[in-house]
Order: structure tokens, then C-alpha cells, then sequence
């Protein structure tokens, strides 16, 4: 194989993109206009049910449960494979063009929330829930600017030349799986010692890290439980199992879903009833 040698100055060329080529570009902005929809609600969610936009559904809908009137929602599906987050709409909540994007329309002005760690920090000090007021409440923040730092090695480092890279490069491989497994060991620790990540008491910590950790060594994402031996993480184990259990996760795994099994799928979320509707569809084809 020829050693690759980077030019002095680096171009543009599309066709390396590999699978993400149609969305990947060096520029921001809008490639085109468009407006958002707008529901009725005080919070307009635009997303995509990928582990980001996962961890904001998730906290809505543990919110409401909590009888939190005022996170009622609306969902809007974004489709990220067809340029949706271009538009200039989306650009106007989110300059980064990345689901999730919030929008609060609680107050006399509209607040725009981008990236999932601060929308999740965002819910939890409006609501005053999920994120602790004692001493386990830099525990909570720490883990979960720990997700945020730690989980890009994982889904662009090796998800990407795992999984989607049009070629397979061992050296890079290699090196997020490494990187990778040693998060999982982090995690491993530190649930060994306690029920959730901040301390005994469930918090925006674990509505972070789940989607992605815990996707991943139930052999959801990848297909890569086997190649990184997920099974030897037992605390980790554990600790997804606890939380994939609670009716707000499963609800909110569902929102903006737009893949998978249609019985899984509930493209946008406007009330609670929807939820009821697709139980029903999915009673009425026999699931």
C-alpha cells in the first residue's frame, strides 16, 4: 500500500467523502432556505433519533413524567442524510448545523439550546430536576462533560473507520478501539462503586453517556460487541439494563426515530397520545 504524504496545502475532494460525502463539507451555513415548523408548544425539538438527539427526548419525556407540565414538546424530524440541518431555519437554531437543536419559546423571547450537553444542562435547571443542588452535583457535571469530550472517539473515531470508512485502515482501528475500550473500563469503575454515574440518584449524567455506552455493549451499534469484547463489562451491563427498563427511556428512544423496526419509529412526537397511537398500529399489524 502507498504511504499516504499530506500536500502542503489540503483541497476539498468529495469523492473521499465515503458514505457521508453528501453532508460533509469544510463551510458552515445555510446551503438552501427554509423554515422550521412550529407547534403549539413552549419547546420545539429538532432531531434525529441518533444518541444525541436520544439523551433530549429521553429527559423530556422523564420530565413529563415527573409532572413537569411545561416540557411538553414537539418533535420535528430531522433528516440529516438529506441535508435537512442546512436548511436556513435549522442554521438559525443550531450555527453548527448538528442535531439536537431546542428551541425555548417559554419566555417573551425565544431561546435558542444548541448541542446535546447544554440542552440537557438547560432542561435540568429550568425544571430543577435530574441534576443534584448537594455535593454530588460536580460528580453529575463532570461525568457528563465527560460524555461530551469522550464520546466523538467513539462514534467519529472508531465508529466512523470501523463501521463506515470506505477503506479499512488498521493503525486507526486500532487506535479508537483502544481508546474505546478504555472508556468502557472507566465507566466499568466507576459503576462498580455506584448505582449511577453522579452518585445513587439517577441525573443527566446517565441520559448522556447511555445512548451511546450503553447502545454499544448491548450490540446495538456497529456490530462491534463481539470485536470489543462487551461482555466484560458487567457493571456497564448492568447499569443499561436499569436504565432501558424506565417507560420515559423507552418512550423517548422512539421520538424522531426514523430507522429500525417501523414498530420502533415515531418520526415526530406533538402529544402524549401519539405514543398511544402507534401502540395501537402496532397491536392492529399483530406486533
Amino acid at each position: 500500500m502507498t504511504e499516504y504524504v499530506p500536500p502542503k496545502v489540503w483541497t476539498w475532494n468529495k469523492a473521499n467523502g465515503g458514505r457521508f460525502a453528501n453532508i460533509n463539507r469544510p463551510i458552515a451555513g445555510p446551503t438552501h432556505e427554509k423554515d422550521l415548523p412550529v407547534g403549539r408548544h413552549p419547546l420545539q425539538l429538532y432531531s434525529l433519533a441518533t444518541p444525541n438527539g436520544v439523551k433530549v427526548t429521553v429527559m423530556l419525556e422523564e420530565l413529563l413524567a415527573l409532572g413537569h407540565g411545561g416540557a411538553e414538546y414537539d418533535a420535528w424530524l430531522i433528516r440529516i442524510n438529506e441535508g435537512d440541518q442546512f436548511s436556513s431555519g435549522f442554521v438559525g437554531v443550531n450555527p453548527n448545523s448538528k442535531i439536537p437543536a431546542l428551541l425555548d419559546r417559554s419566555g417573551p423571547k425565544p431561546v435558542r439550546v444548541f448541542e446535546s450537553g447544554a440542552i440537557l444542562l438547560h432542561l435540568a435547571e429550568k425544571f430543577g430536576a435530574f441534576l443534584p443542588n448537594d455535593d454530588t452535583r460536580a460528580e453529575c457535571l463532570s461525568w457528563l462533560f465527560w460524555q461530551m469530550g469522550s464520546a466523538p472517539y467513539l462514534g467519529g473515531g472508531f465508529g466512523h473507520f470501523y463501521a463506515y470508512a470506505p477503506v479499512k485502515i488498521e493503525y486507526a482501528i486500532d487506535r479508537f478501539a483502544m481508546e474505546t475500550k478504555r472508556q468502557l473500563d472507566v465507566l466499568d469503575r466507576r459503576l462498580a462503586e455506584s448505582a449511577y454515574l453522579a452518585g445513587p440518584d439517577y441525573t443527566i449524567a446517565d441520559m448522556a453517556v447511555w445512548p451511546w455506552y450503553g447502545a454499544l455493549v448491548k450490540g446495538l451499534v456497529y456490530e462491534a460487541g463481539e470485536f470489543l469484547s462487551v461482555h466484560e463489562y458487567k457493571n456497564v451491563q448492568r447499569w443499561t439494563d436499569i436504565i432501558a427498563e424506565r417507560p420515559a427511556v423507552k418512550r423517548g428512544r422512539m421520538v424522531n426515530r426514523a430507522f429500525g423496526e417501523p414498530a420502533s419509529q415515531l418520526h415526530e412526537r406533538h402529544e402524549a397520545s401519539d405514543f398511544e397511537t402507534k401502540t395501537q398500529d402496532k397491536v392492529q399489524a399483530g406486533g
